[in-house]
């Protein structure tokens, strides 16, 4: 996929120019939406070569696909290397220090001639900067202050970590008097596999001593604002976070507005804009009159549009299928009846299956499939053939001690570098469930890989291959596999796929899942869990699939025990 990300960064860079040198923002919107959409193809671009299939990729019209063509075939733009000559190298790069835009940026270069980040960083301990029009004192600070967020910041959080830590801040921020309806805004709320800086709301008339509590909080290391409305703080971990306090009749505006995504909200705007209102934090405005602001639902129904779910605000149709009334009726975590993935001590697990189960049962769980390792997976204990019927025998045991809770004997079964299973026809056909994976040999070409994952997916007894692309957020990339031809394999042979919960899987994401969904092929949301409390990583998943415009009907996990029981023999053919 490397072409992807080039041609997504060539074009998030035109972008950052054009930006510099204020160009037409609909021209710069224009190559920053055409980057996200070539970054989340699941095909390498390379391999489409008619010009006219690059113009069906959302964003992309025939200058975008000239450009994208001329890349392809000669390694280079020429359009983007006149547009480097135009500015300063190094220059750009300066767009990512917080508190120094655009226009503050390029007044800098034409005026004190800065060009890159040392540049700047003489300028602001000089007295010329401050003869600048807009650049005082405290303007300096906020970008020296910018600069060391620029050096030390790191990558975005995993979702599994930022959500757990931005509960723990709304739960100190609701416990201060006079604040209602703390809740998460940004790429958090809309779930996002990985966020930023977190942004927070909440309801209250005295923003001022709200703000201060807040920036007094014990996480708090470094206040970087504090005004009547808004505070920004650093946490001991390095992680900021950024408080809006918003009054009652504002507060379902701001939440859209600080929800997102930037491409959803501009979408809104353009549709008040045609039916003569105008949106934005504050509420709805009919001229100078305001006509909804408290709830969302009011702003998306002044658009006459009903309510549409944070995950799936992305400008990916969800606005087109709104005004269809064709809004997915998305999956909920209180539609998921069991989870088919979870390992025991049998294996790499750290408790027994009878506490895996328990702790399930307690969530309310119908079911659960003990799927430990094959013997392939030496490093995670893999099961031989004789622990694995021992292993069976204590599951037969189980079920009949522990009531209201079914366990299902299964294996997470190693593919080979040759397609072939870990364990022979014969022990798996005396297992529940098999669910499939690559645990090996990631770097395989595309066709190789595929190949792979296609023979294991037409063995007759596995059920389900799980974490499909083996990728691990931030540290591992996917393998390459041309994921269209898994896609078509388990449909023509009715078996699912999973998204993965694990915090650093999400695996299928959520661009997978919207493939997955389209054609009807059934999911598994599962955790992977190796602990108990690892089960409670299945929201993740969760709002991944919700992400993905999933259903209830699409997760074989939302059946009921009866309905699951039935679909494992109809994917054997029993």
């Amino acid at each position: 996929m490397s072409k992807n990300r080039e041609i997504g960064d060539i074009f998030d860079t035109m972008a950052d120019i054009l930006d510099l040198l204020e160009d037409n923002p609909f021209r710069i919107r224009a190559y920053r939406n055409a980057a996200r959409n070539i970054r989340e193809l699941t095909v390498n671009i390379e391999d489409i070569v008619n010009r006219d299939e690059l113009t069906k990729i959302p964003g992309i019209g025939k200058d975008l696909g000239d450009k994208i063509s001329e890349f392809i075939q000669t390694g280079k733009i020429n359009d983007y290397d006149k547009l480097k000559k135009k500015v300063p190298e190094g220059l750009v790069e300066l767009l990512g220090i917080q508190g120094l835009g655009p226009k503050t940026l390029s007044k800098l270069n034409k005026e004190l001639g800065i060009k890159n980040l040392d540049d700047l960083e003489r300028a602001l301990e000089g007295k010329k900067i401050l003869t600048i029009h807009g650049m005082g004192e405290k303007k300096v600070e906020d970008i020296k202050r910018g600069i060391e967020l620029l050096k030390h910041s790191g990558e975005r959080m995993p979702l599994g970590i930022a959500l757990p830590l931005a509960e723990e801040i709304i739960f100190e921020i609701s416990k201060i008097p006079g604040t209602e309806g703390t809740i998460a805004a940004g790429s958090l709320r809309r779930m996002r596999e990985t966020v930023g800086d977190i942004d927070i709301l909440t309801m209250a008339k005295n923003g001022e001593e709200i703000i201060k509590a807040f920036t007094n909080l014990s996480p708090v290391k470094e206040v970087l604002a504090a005004g009547d409305t808004k505070g920004s703080v650093i946490l001991e971990n390095g992680t900021q976070i950024d408080l809006r306090v918003v009054e009652q009749e504002s507060y379902g505006a701001a939440l859209l507005y600080f929800t997102g995504s930037k491409a959803h909200n501009i979408k809104l705007r353009t549709i008040a804009l045609e039916k003569g209102l105008k949106i934005n934090e504050y509420g709805a405005f009919r001229d100078k009159e305001k006509i909804a602001g408290k709830k969302e639902e009011e702003i998306y129904k002044t658009l006459e549009l009903p309510w549409i779910p944070p995950e799936i605000r992305e400008d990916k149709g969800e606005i087109e299928a709104a005004l269809d009334s064709r809004l997915p009726n998305l999956i909920e975590l209180e539609d998921i009846r069991g989870d088919l993935h979870m390992h025991s001590k049998w294996s790499d697990g750290k408790v027994t299956i009878e506490e895996m189960a328990q702790k399930a049962k307690g969530l309310g769980y119908e079911y659960i499939a003990m799927t430990d390792h094959s013997p392939s997976s030496r490093i995670a204990r893999g099961l031989s053939v004789e622990r694995l019927y021992e292993k069976k025998k204590e599951v037969e045991e189980l079920n009949k001690k522990i009531k209201g809770i079914k366990i299902f004997m299964g294996s997470e079964v190693d593919i080979k570098s040759d397609g072939s299973l870990d364990y022979p026809d014969e022990v798996l056909k005396d297992l529940d469930i098999v669910i499939a994976s690559v645990h090996s040999g990631f770097k395989m070409d595309r066709e190789s890989m595929t190949r792979r994952i296609v023979k294991a997916l037409q063995n007759p007894f596995v059920h389900a291959l799980v974490h499909p692309t083996g990728r691990l957020i931030g540290e591992r990339e996917a393998f390459e596999v041309d994921m269209d031809e898994v896609i078509k394999t388990a449909k023509s042979l009715g078996k699912a796929l999973e998204v993965n919960s694990y915090y650093l899987r999400l695996d299928l994401n959520d661009i997978n899942v919207r493939k997955v969904t389209q054609v009807g092929v059934k999911l598994v949301i599962s955790t992977d869990a190796h602990l108990p409390d690892q089960l409670g990583m299945m929201r993740l998943g969760v709002s991944t699939a919700r992400r993905g415009w999933a259903e209830k009907k699409d997760v074989v996990n939302a059946m009921d025990l009866k309905g699951l029981s039935k679909w494992l023999k109809e994917v054997r053919k029993e």
